[in-house]
């Protein structure tokens, strides 16, 4: 075999290999960032952390001060709307990002 031969059948066997890999290779997804579990569970976990800092400072001022739990109702309800705005936003974002794909893939299609 000569040199020229060798080049020509090594660039049709990178050839094959790169269209086997394109082949196999899997679509990719609008939802590949998060799942619906997962943003679910994100939305609990910021709800949840919201009230827990807001119920924790709030506790901690009326210990402080030997008050009633006024203070402890009042983060309370503002940890509960940090926590909705905080999943509000991440809701948004994840909007944002399946119509971002969703427009990608129209594109692509046509």
């Amino acid at each position: 075999m000569t040199d020229d031969d060798q080049k020509q059948r090594m660039a049709q066997l990178e050839a094959k290999i790169a269209a086997t890999k394109k082949a196999q290779k899997p679509e990719a997804r609008a939802d590949a960032d998060f799942s619906g579990g997962e943003l679910a569970w994100r939305m609990v976990i910021e709800m949840v952390s919201g009230l827990g800092i807001g119920f924790g400072i709030g506790y901690g001022l009326d210990s402080l001060f030997g008050t009633i739990p006024i203070f402890l109702v009042l983060f309370t309800l503002l940890g509960l709307v940090a926590g909705v705005k905080v999943m509000l936003r991440s809701a948004q974002q994840a909007q944002e990002k399946q119509t971002a794909a969703e427009a990608t893939d129209k594109d692509e299609r046509d």
